[in-house]
């Protein structure tokens, strides 16, 4: 089958590999729709903390935001199955360890990343998938949103962690994939969200996914929400969301700086915050697919552009505009 292989740091082709074989407990997916995302361009430039830490090295297969049709299953696998649309978590714990067993897999010290660590992704025609980690998708999700469960997992989390609902105040910064959505499930929680973003080019796009205010680093926010969601990759902005949030507030920290961001604890103690960091979309993964079959959240704006496998690598490297968008999505049989 035909993959898209990261073979060193700034270098990336579609390559002839051997096709998925499903062991037990697992399935073989047919590919119809996956994203590109911030996390696939460190791994495409090597900036991704992983590789410092030793955890991964080239060559890569990267992609783990995705949605298709099971093809193939092992053994002790449920008939049922087959023939099923689906998406699936990216974090895969060991299942023997403690983490593990109190559900929180997602941190386990031994975890496989699907298209990131040890576990080869879904730019490809195929990919395989554990079924622990599979869910149905109803027809009410496309394929479009259905490859954006994964990212909407994440802003589900954030939303969730930032308490949002009738009466509450939140700043999400960084319109990106993660800020938008946080904003989409924050609003359909019944919050009023804001955005802080460094320019104006995407205050419609915000507006469309519910944000009623949108700041810029020219006209920066007041302070007194009642969170604060910080989705960039500024190592400044911790400290500058945490000095925006109302005493007794919420912080929710779920963008990564490349370099270390600097916060006084004193502050949290003062205000009396709560800090909050996400890692992940397992546990929203569930709530984000209900949320898109009842339509309190449509996701479809994020897709600004939909290529091939073929020009994934272009996609990669940052030769194929979004304009006001944010997302790539790739078809691996457009």
């Amino acid at each position: 089958m035909r993959a898209l292989v990261i073979t060193g740091a700034g270098s990336a082709r579609v390559e002839d590999v051997e096709p998925p074989v499903a062991g037990t407990g697992q399935v073989v997916v047919d590919v119809r729709r996956a994203g590109i995302c911030g996390t696939d361009v460190e791994l495409f430039t090597g900036q991704l903390a992983y590789f410092a830490q030793g955890k991964i090295g080239f060559p890569i297969r990267p992609g783990h935001e995705w949605c298709g049709v099971v093809s193939a299953l092992g053994e002790g696998v449920d008939p049922d199955w087959l023939g099923a649309r689906v998406t699936g978590d990216t974090m895969l714990g060991c299942g023997r360890c403690p983490r593990c067993a109190a559900g929180r897999g997602h941190v386990c010290a031994d975890r496989r990343e699907v298209g990131i660590v040890d576990w080869p992704g879904a730019l490809a025609e195929k990919v395989l998938v554990r079924t622990s980690s599979l869910y149905r998708l109803p027809d009410a999700i496309d394929d479009r949103a259905g490859a954006l469960v994964e990212p909407g997992g994440n802003g589900w989390r954030a939303a969730f962690a930032a308490h949002a609902g009738p009466g509450k105040r939140i700043l999400v910064c960084g319109p990106g994939t993660i800020g938008l959505l946080t904003t989409a499930f924050a609003t359909a929680m019944g919050a009023e969200v804001h955005i802080w973003a460094l320019a104006r080019d995407r205050e419609e796009l915000a507006a469309g996914f519910g944000a009623t205010g949108y700041w810029t680093t020219d006209d920066p926010p007041p302070g007194g929400y009642d969170a604060v969601v910080d989705c960039t990759d500024d190592h400044r902005m911790p400290a500058a969301a945490l000095a925006r949030a109302e005493p007794a507030g919420r912080l929710v920290y779920i963008g990564i700086a490349g370099s270390p961001s600097p916060i006084d604890s004193r502050d949290l103690v003062l205000g009396d915050l709560t800090a909050v960091g996400i890692l992940g979309a397992s546990a929203g993964i569930g709530p984000t697919i209900e949320h898109y079959a009842d339509g309190r959240v449509d996701p479809s704006r994020i897709v600004a552009v939909t290529v091939g496998l073929d020009d994934a690598a272009e996609a990669l490297a940052g030769k194929i505009s979004t304009g006001t968008g944010t997302k790539i999505h790739v078809d691996p049989c457009g």
